[in-house]
């Protein structure tokens, strides 16, 4: 297989060629995932708290699926950065597959085990039919996501990082006019509601498969096919679930505390659990500059650790880190500003205005944190070290995250803020420490890539 990438990735390429896009894609990717709340914060509040829980269950499954999805983004990075073309093909169908299989496998299990989901979160009565419908149409074709990832990434690594921004745009436009035709347009009479929101969130993720595996073929990235799978490469599966399984064992286990959270949020009554959803919509937008920078950090990492320049690695990550933090620290303080206003586009309920506005000023100092998380965890899975952001991340989520966010938001009584401010200590702490790793270059010499 010859070298087919759209620029080169080296220690001069701009982080804005890469973060750029993947910027505007994560926008629109999370205006696609906060549509559904908008759009039926005018339907039915009950089915707003519904969605943004069954959420929660959405984001474990894309978190497992991840757990292929990010060895992939790692290996794929560093043999292209080695230079090691005749492998790809290998990779790219190894990945696809395995993954596809393990998508198909979860969203049935899902499906299956959604009364389980229900009970474990204290869903209310009023919101639990709307969150069984919601699970069983998205959690039932979140496999296409399973599948979607993979893909992304490798388009990502090989150099198109644009191309999951476009893909978002169409996307969300198949998706809006979905909900508006089903909620409020010429397919309302069906009285379908949230199930009709679902339907519309996996027709539009449909079609953005199918865009990826297009593009894939389009652009000669490479070719999906069994026969690269003969003789089956065990040690290369072995390799890549190794990467992945600490990767993804720490986003299951910050999945899995903030469904914990989400718990006590939902006993503090709806008002407290329409606050964090609505809050957690605005929120999302302020954290894609970081998320960005740092996922394309990881892709360029990855390439200069596979090529053996780890010192080009190691400056590179801090200077990201000196454009992100700054944004983000502005970004959130704006949020927090703007928040009495923003909030009235989804309620004017004046209880759960103020409750936002607290979570929103406790916000400002999760962001922080979780800048400094996502900056130097990734760039260290993408350098070969997942076992220590495990490690930490078990450590500070549950034993600083949940115990000081039920202590503060139950015990004191601050509420949905008082959660907030554990998790506000889990991620400045957690990033204080994984920061302080990289600069003492710990994971020098952790490299994956087979140099043979």
């Amino acid at each position: 297989m010859g070298k087919k990438k759209s620029f080169e990735i080296s220690e001069k390429t701009p982080l804005l060629l890469i973060a750029g896009p993947m910027f505007l894609e994560m926008l629109l990717g999370t205006m696609l995932n906060n549509v559904d709340t908008l759009m039926l914060s005018h339907f039915d509040e009950f089915a707003v708290g519904a969605v943004g829980n069954s959420n929660q269950i959405m984001f474990m499954l894309n978190i497992l699926f991840n757990i292929i999805a990010t060895a992939t983004s790692v290996v794929v990075a560093q043999y292209l950065g080695a230079k090691q073309f005749d492998k790809m093909n290998m990779i790219y169908t190894l990945a696809v597959v395995v993954n596809a299989t393990f998508g198909v496998t979860l969203s049935l299990g899902v499906v299956l085990a959604r009364p389980i989901f229900i009970k474990f979160l204290n869903i209310t009565p009023e919101m639990s039919r709307y969150a069984s419908t919601y699970i069983l149409i998205v959690g039932g074709g979140s496999f296409l996501m399973a599948i979607y990832n993979v893909l992304l990434q490798i388009l990502r690594c090989n150099g198109y990082p644009k191309v999951g921004m476009y893909i978002s745009l169409v996307v969300n436009v198949i998706n809006i006019g979905g909900n508006y035709m089903f909620l409020y347009g010429p397919l309302k009479s069906l009285n379908l509601g949230v199930a009709g929101v679902a339907i519309s969130t996996v027709t539009a993720r449909t079609l953005a498969l199918i865009a990826a595996l297009v593009f894939f073929y389009m652009a000669k990235i490479g070719k999906l096919s069994f026969k690269y799978l003969n003789p089956f490469p065990f040690s290369l599966l072995i390799k890549m679930i190794k990467i992945g399984l600490p990767s993804a064992g720490e986003n299951l286990s910050y999945n899995l505390y903030q469904m914990c959270l989400l718990s006590v949020i939902n006993s503090m009554g709806n008002d407290a659990v329409n606050a964090k959803v609505y809050c957690q919509t605005l929120i999302s937008f302020a954290m894609i500059f970081s998320n960005a920078s740092a996922m394309g950090t990881q892709i360029i990492t990855g390439h200069l650790v596979g090529a053996g320049k780890e010192d080009a690695a190691y400056k590179r990550v801090f200077q990201t880190l000196g454009v992100s933090l700054p944004i983000t620290i502005a970004l959130s303080t704006l949020n927090w500003i703007l928040c009495p206003y923003t909030l009235s586009i989804f309620t004017d309920n004046p209880a759960v205005i103020e409750l936002g506005r607290m979570i929103m000023f406790v916000d400002i100092f999760v962001e922080i944190g979780r800048c400094l998380n996502m900056t130097f965890v990734n760039s260290l899975k993408a350098a070969g070290a997942y076992i220590f952001p495990l490690i930490i991340g078990l450590i500070t989520m549950w034993g600083l995250g949940l115990t000081i966010g039920y202590t503060m938001g139950i015990i004191v009584g601050l509420g949905v803020a008082g959660v907030f401010i554990g998790t506000a200590t889990d991620e400045c702490i957690r990033g204080l420490i994984v920061m302080y790793y990289w600069a003492r270059k710990k994971w020098y010499g952790k490299a994956i890539v087979d140099k043979n």
